[in-house]
């Protein structure tokens, strides 16, 4: 790299969700270990949530118009999306001019893709812009097919599977639930096909992937607009390569942990044998019903492995009557990565959200898959046929996964046939996660890559 890129100052726009939030913020903390002074901006209510303080990132924000109530303020998804959008660019402007009056100007944007309304401030700054898509790259394509007409929705009977560039074949049920059904979320399903429309004017494409577990997907998503960069996992440093060991946790944590119950669920695992407990959680959004609880707790209790079942507040009140397993711990939330990080855990029962996915790749842990909603369907069908991993639940016409598919895919990961190759693939995995952050890997040079490329383009103006 030819300068020094300790002048550099990149802005960094999240989209206010915790699973969109992290894995930007790793990737701030990348720019910052290499001298790069980032500054990111959350709106006025996440910011107010959860109170970051200064440290190798500097922290702004800006107004998605609901700065006491975030989404829950809004009448609903269209008009939350509208009122950020015009809350948000205002904000966004008064940022910038704010940080060229104070001698700290901002030389480049990089925005959530699910903002594109951030490019056009941007550009009118004459500023370097990048978009970040936290999602893979498989999952961005089929948007993007989606987008150009080369997927038409609904998908028609007859037409599977679906056979798409660079894609594997993918029946209606593999695609985003967005896909597979287009009028449950019109205005998300509007959204995230609205990533797509004006990437042509951003100067990079971020993805929080790793290339080498997308390698075609990668390639074929790199012809869509402005240079594609993969710069994942985006996973603290002491659970992965261990550069920065004091890197222990995402920034945003919504839901508060107790010490004393992290402490106890440490102490817990201690005394399990290697590769007995299996972890299960769903994420920070999904939720089951009452009947998916049932059947899930029943299929745990029968399979008589030790289990984590993470189960957040708002969600106990659908578990059985009564329910005080032998064998298991629940929590309302967990510190996953420590969790999954444990000799003791043999499988992560999972919503394949792609965050959690990412990290159960680049952790060696094998999985049983039972997407909910959004890209999970995808991530999914990758972790069972693609990755080869782990499994993918079969539902019932009645939607619902029955306690006895629960406990036999439970049986395939932790001790039928294919465990070892399961787990030979997700160490496999694991240290391709891994060598693409050393340097020399392929999201290393990305990055250097990056920020070389904003210092030329900064140079010339």
């Amino acid at each position: 790299m030819g300068s020094e890129p300790k002048n550099l100052h990149v802005l960094v726009l999240t989209y206010p969700t915790q699973g969109h939030v992290n894995p930007m913020l790793q990737f701030c903390k990348s720019l910052a270990s290499k001298g790069v002074t980032t500054t990111v901006a959350v709106t006025a209510f996440i910011f107010n949530t959860f109170k970051p303080h200064d440290g190798s990132i500097h922290w702004d924000t800006i107004s998605d118009g609901f700065d006491d109530g975030g989404f829950a303020a809004a009448t609903g998804i269209e008009h939350y999306l509208e009122t950020f959008k015009a809350a948000g660019s205002r904000t966004l402007t008064e940022l910038i001019q704010r940080h060229r009056e104070s001698g700290r100007p901002i030389d480049a944007i990089v925005y959530d893709a699910l903002m594109p309304w951030a490019l056009d401030v941007a550009k009118g700054f004459g500023l370097v812009a990048a978009t970040f898509f936290t999602m893979p790259c498989s999952v961005n394509l089929i948007y993007y097919y989606v987008d150009k007409g080369l997927l038409r929705l609904p998908v028609a009977e007859g037409s599977y599977p679906v056979c798409l560039p660079s894609l594997p074949p993918l029946m209606p049920p593999d695609m985003p639930s967005f896909i597979y059904v287009p009028d449950s979320y019109p205005q998300y399903l509007y959204l995230l096909l609205n990533q797509m429309p004006n990437i042509q004017g951003a100067d990079y494409i971020l993805v929080n992937s790793v290339r080498e577990f997308e390698p075609l997907e990668t390639d074929e998503m790199s012809k869509i607009g402005p240079k594609l960069l993969t710069i994942g996992p985006t996973i603290p440093s002491f659970y992965i390569d261990k550069n920065n060991v004091n890197d222990k946790k995402y920034e945003l944590d919504l839901f508060k942990i107790e010490p004393k119950e992290a402490s106890s669920t440490r102490t817990w695992l201690k005394t399990k044998p290697k590769g007995s407990v299996i972890y299960v959680s769903f994420g920070s959004m999904a939720k089951l019903n009452t009947t998916q609880m049932a059947e899930l707790a029943a299929g745990l209790i029968d399979s008589n492995y030790y289990f984590i079942w993470v189960v957040r507040a708002s969600e106990e009140e659908k578990l059985p009557k009564g329910f005080a397993p032998e064998k298991g711990l629940v929590l309302r939330w967990s510190s996953q990565l420590e969790v999954l990080s444990s000799e003791a855990i043999g499988s992560f029962f999972t919503h394949s959200g792609w965050n959690s996915t990412l990290e159960s790749l680049c952790l060696g842990v094998p999985m049983v898959a039972m997407p909910q909603w959004t890209d999970q369907p995808t991530t999914g069908k990758y972790v069972a046929d693609v990755w080869k991993v782990g499994v993918r639940v079969k539902v019932g016409e009645d939607g619902i996964v029955r306690k006895d598919e629960i406990k036999a895919c439970i049986e395939a990961v932790m001790e039928g046939d294919r465990a070892i190759e399961f787990k030979q693939n997700a160490l496999k995995w694991k240290q391709l996660g891994l060598e693409a952050l050393q340097q020399g890997g392929s999201s290393s040079n990305h990055i250097e890559e990056f920020i070389a490329g904003v210092m030329d383009k900064i140079a010339v103006v």
